[in-house]
């Protein structure tokens, strides 16, 4: 098989599978059915529901674990909440919680104070982020820490910027990458969020140089990525994520990993331009394990 053929083997293996999907797609429209009911008097499955994070952002991986949905509440919700004295975040937030116990009892409130998690048996993790939407299209929500605030955030900002650039100067290969390097992540414990990927792989496709490359270049990709980790300062503590300014903190350093792993995708190549392909496939299998074919 060539470089092209391997690397499309992969990514049919690091793509969510499609009875997965299907799984998110029932528990997102059964907890978004029962929050309609309850806040818009509505039965919509999908109405004021929207899947952000990775995989709103399409960068999700196989093996995802976190579900990330912000559910927008009508304008007077959040009238009734400000007006409390103390801490009227936390009691929308115990309000959104029962309305998603009616399905899945399980729901609790997170402990960071701002989402509504439900654990599933498998694995999956759904965290709803109850918002509003703001004339700017960005959303605020609540933080029920320290007495209670109101913050803002702008997932479709972020969701426009990846999607934009993956199409227009990427041919794709933004999300690819962004994939890869959740599979190497998850192989080495790399301690890296998702955004943290997102935001580093967005910076490093621009300048690229075979960007608008298919999968006969994806080897290059991973290489060159790989180098582009390790050579980031390791007393940079934050960067700022693509179309929200958000603030991304990293977790720890991820540089050490990124170049041993950066060393293996210089051998993995070598051996498979000397015409040993066997050797090529164990070396990238170091770097991501089983997922690579």
């Amino acid at each position: 098989m060539s470089v092209a053929d391997n690397f499309r083997a992969f990514r049919a293996n690091y793509l969510i599978p499609a009875a997965t999907v299907g799984t998110i797609s029932y528990r997102y429209k059964r907890i978004t059915k029962q929050l309609n009911k309850d806040f818009w008097n509505t039965e919509s499955e999908t109405a004021h529901s929207l899947y952000v994070g990775s995989y709103g952002r399409d960068t999700a991986a196989n093996g995802v674990s976190d579900l990330d949905v912000a559910f927008e509440l009508p304008s007077s919700v959040y009238q009734k909440y400000n007006a409390y004295q103390t801490n009227g975040q936390s009691a929308l937030l115990q309000e959104v919680k029962q309305s998603i116990g009616r399905t899945y009892s399980t729901s609790y409130v997170g402990a960071d104070g701002q989402i509504i998690a439900v654990n599933f048996d498998d694995g999956i993790r759904f965290e709803f982020l109850p918002v509003f939407v703001n004339t700017s299209n960005t959303y605020t929500f609540a933080d029920s820490n320290s007495g209670g605030t109101w913050k803002t955030c702008d997932p479709r900002g972020e969701m426009t910027a990846f999607s934009t650039r993956d199409k227009n100067t990427a041919n794709g290969n933004l999300k690819a990458v962004c994939r890869m390097a959740r599979i190497w992540r998850d192989r080495h414990s790399v301690p890296m969020s998702g955004m943290l990927i997102d935001t580093l792989a967005y910076q490093f496709i621009a300048d690229w140089a075979h960007r608008d490359k298919s999968y006969l270049y994806h080897d290059y990709l991973v290489r060159d990525f790989l180098l582009y980790l390790s050579q980031i300062d390791t007393s940079q503590t934050y960067w700022r994520a693509p179309g929200s300014g958000s603030y991304v903190f990293k977790k720890g350093n991820f540089q050490t990993q990124a170049g041993a792993s950066y060393k293996d995708a210089l051998s993995a190549i070598e051996h498979e331009s000397n015409g040993r392909p066997t050797t090529a496939r164990n070396k990238w299998r170091e770097i991501f394990g089983p997922t690579y074919p």
